[in-house]
Parts: structure tokens; C-alpha cells; sequence
């Protein structure tokens, strides 16, 4: 994991962590959570329950998937869901995102994090960069595939790998318990969107 992806995680957690009781289990899935370089159980609050998944073994996986498209958590069960430097992996990404919708609860949330642009990095496949519009388009399927997902926000980082960073809500009839963005103060950014309802 390139340290801006780190650092955008961690920016993710500071500003969308505080919407989960902590009177509750908040249940965390990293898919793709193999360490290499560092990964976002570092970041993640020490008192979220952490599951890494990833279609192979190593350190900081708990599930290995038997199928890259098929998570093994029932509907409605996870509370974050996360997939950084991983997306552009994945020769069907869009599938693997109807599997996050689906096992989300209702106000879950989607942190997804791929590269806009750099090197050819096989991991064993490298099949995708990820433009501004990437979140939007993926929030229509989810819709054409009968969810109630938004896009919080989303942005391109400036530097570096240009990370494309995009935060999803499971349910759009939740949007008014989402009070802090990245984008509120995050300034180092390029294309950056942020839904507001009635806006």
C-alpha cells in the first residue's frame, strides 16, 4: 500500500467513524487486506471489529475467498466495508460491488480507493484505473441493480498515484447522518464532488 493510500484511509475513518454507536459492534471488511507495505487495520479505530479478506492467504487476511466475487457475510451484516489499491485488480469490479451493497446494512458505508493513473503493478492482474465520474457511474448500477446507494463524495488526490477516493452510502435515506466530509477540509484534491441533498 503507497502511503497516500494509507493516508487517505485514515482520513476516511476521522471523518466517517463518529456516525457508528459505539454502544455497538461496528463491523469493519478490508477486501483486498493483504499486508503489503502496510494496510488499513493500522488506521482503522482499535475498537471497530476488523476482518480482512483477500483470495489468498498472508498476513492480516482472516477470510480467504473461494470466490473473488462472492463475499461470505450474510445481507445487511457489515457496517464499513473498504477496498483500496484493490479495484483496479479486479477483472469484474462492478460485481464485487453489488456483493458490498448487499451485505452492508442499511447506513453502511463503501470507502473505495484505486488508482487514477501509474505503472503496470500485476497483483496477479492489473486491469483498471478509476476517472472522476467512476463513483457516479457505479452508483447507477448499483441503483439498476435495486439499491438506494449515493455517493457521499469522492476525489482525485493530486499526487502521487492520484488516488481516486470515493465514499458510498448503502442507503440514500441516510445521507442527513453523514455531517462531516473530507471535502469540509481536504484541499489537496482535483474533481472533487460532494452530494448534497436538495442542492
Amino acid at each position: 500500500m503507497h502511503p497516500s493510500a494509507m493516508a487517505n484511509g485514515k482520513i476516511f475513518f476521522d471523518n466517517y467513524s463518529h456516525i457508528f454507536s459505539s454502544e455497538e459492534i461496528t463491523t469493519v471488511l478490508d477486501i483486498g487486506s493483504q499486508d503489503i507495505n502496510g494496510s488499513l487495520k493500522g488506521v482503522c479505530p482499535a475498537h471497530f471489529n476488523y476482518i480482512g479478506v483477500d483470495f489468498q492467504e498472508g498476513n492480516n487476511v482472516d477470510v480467504i475467498l473461494d470466490d473473488p466475487y462472492k463475499l461470505p457475510f450474510a445481507d445487511n451484516s457489515v457496517d464499513i466495508v473498504l477496498s483500496s489499491s484493490c479495484f483496479e485488480h479486479s477483472a469484474m469490479f462492478w460485481l464485487v460491488f453489488l456483493e458490498i451493497l448487499r451485505v452492508l446494512k442499511p447506513k453502511g458505508l463503501f470507502y473505495l480507493n484505486a488508482p487514477s493513473r501509474g505503472n503496470v503493478h500485476r497483483f496477479p492482474v492489473d486491469c483498471w484505473r478509476f476517472f472522476p465520474d467512476a463513483g457516479l457511474a457505479l452508483g447507477v448500477w448499483g441503483k439498476r441493480n435495486n439499491f438506494n446507494c449515493v455517493v457521499s463524495e469522492s476525489y482525485i488526490q493530486k499526487f502521487g498515484w492520484q488516488d481516486f477516493v470515493c465514499v458510498f452510502l448503502k442507503d440514500e435515506k441516510y445521507i442527513d447522518k453523514l455531517t462531516k466530509r473530507i471535502l469540509d477540509s481536504k484541499t489537496d484534491v482535483e474533481n472533487g464532488y460532494v452530494f448534497r441533498p436538495g442542492v
